[in-house]
């Protein structure tokens, strides 16, 4: 493929040589060059429906993102919007380090902050759960025979208003902050592909860590006192980069990912059927764990964090019991791996 690069990136940038295709998802083609003598990478996002609301979305994230310090994400070099190509600065990437969850915690919360002052910044709120995907969890929950305790309705009405309303600064959020789009170097770890970057509550991507990298095909299930580390750390950094205190409560943020069938399967699948529907007859393997396997590890995050809350006591102890239920019932089903591959 012909590296698209026109006449006013090479005025400004030079002529790409030694161009390599790399490996990418079917949104975006991806080139590493050299430019002068140093290292770079070409995207350019594939036409199609919503490829111009990506490649608006990446810019922009990547523009809030640049002064943070340490670097969070690559330079931005260079743009072409008729084209939608981004000329990067290249980062070299290594096997992450035993932790790595601490460090990626405290890059993750410089990026958020990065959001604080965005003002009119050229990205869209972020969407959380909505009353059909609390329909749909509540009949997933009766097809396995788990009748919801009282007042779990209510429950998970107040959790959509929790999480539709955000009363303090609003984050800079990645939108897929996945391993492969975090690029671990010697001086921390730069995050890339900000095609659905938006701004929301940072909480909701801090959740990632504990309730298994929702949108991500690869699911970990970190020891504990790791996972309190790496959330301690997230805080820290937070308040130091910002002079506030995180707002909001990381119980809502893992229930509202465990409620949303769509984080069960790829981007391309989303919005199709309803997936939780489909696990009762289905069970379909995308990365480290299969849909079942996914379910089972959220339920049982959640059911921990909520079982003594006032808040979501309920939906613990429906979350409990369907966990068991999905045992019973598929007894083969493994644990979420410690490790990311």
């Amino acid at each position: 493929m012909r590296v698209p690069f026109g006449a006013r990136l090479r005025d400004e940038l030079g002529v790409p040589r030694s161009a390599r295709l790399l490996e990418s998802s079917p949104r975006s083609a991806v080139w590493r060059v050299t430019l002068d003598g140093r290292t770079a990478v070409v995207k350019q996002l594939v036409a199609g429906p919503g490829a111009d609301e990506c490649y608006a979305r990446e810019v922009a994230a990547l523009r809030l993102a640049a002064p943070a310090q340490p670097s969070v994400v690559p330079g931005l070099l260079g743009t072409d919007a008729d084209e939608r190509v981004l000329v990067l600065e290249y980062v070299e990437h290594s096997k992450p380090r035993a932790g790595w969850e601490v460090r990626y915690a405290t890059a993750l919360a410089r990026l958020h902050a990065a959001g604080v002052d965005a003002g009119g910044a050229e990205l869209p709120p972020w969407a959380g759960p909505d009353a059909k995907d609390t329909v749909s969890f509540l009949g997933f929950a009766d097809t396995l025979g788990v009748p919801a305790p009282d007042g779990v309705e209510d429950e998970l009405s107040r959790l959509l208003d929790r999480l539709a309303v955000l009363d303090g600064p609003r984050a800079l959020l990645h939108g897929d902050p996945c391993p492969g789009n975090d690029l671990h170097t010697e001086d921390g770890i730069r995050f890339v592909d900000f095609e659905q970057a938006c701004l929301g509550n940072a909480l909701m991507e801090l959740a990632y860590l504990r309730i298994g990298f929702p949108t991500c095909w690869c699911v970990t299930a970190a020891p504990e006192p790791l996972l309190a580390q790496a959330e301690a750390a997230y805080r820290t950094t937070w308040r130091e980069a910002t002079g506030t205190d995180v707002e909001g409560d990381l119980a809502d943020a893992c229930a509202g990912w465990l409620i949303r069938g769509d984080a069960l399967v790829q981007r391309a699948e989303r919005g199709t059927v309803d997936q939780l529907a489909r696990v009762m007859d289905e069970d379909w393997k995308w990365g480290t764990v299969s849909a079942r396997e996914r379910l089972v590890h959220r339920l049982g995050v959640v059911a921990r964090m909520s079982g003594g809350s006032e808040a979501l006591g309920g939906l613990g102890r429906l979350g409990a019991g369907m966990r068991r239920a999905m045992l019973d019932r598929w007894p083969g089903l493994r644990a979420a791996p410690s490790r990311r591959p």
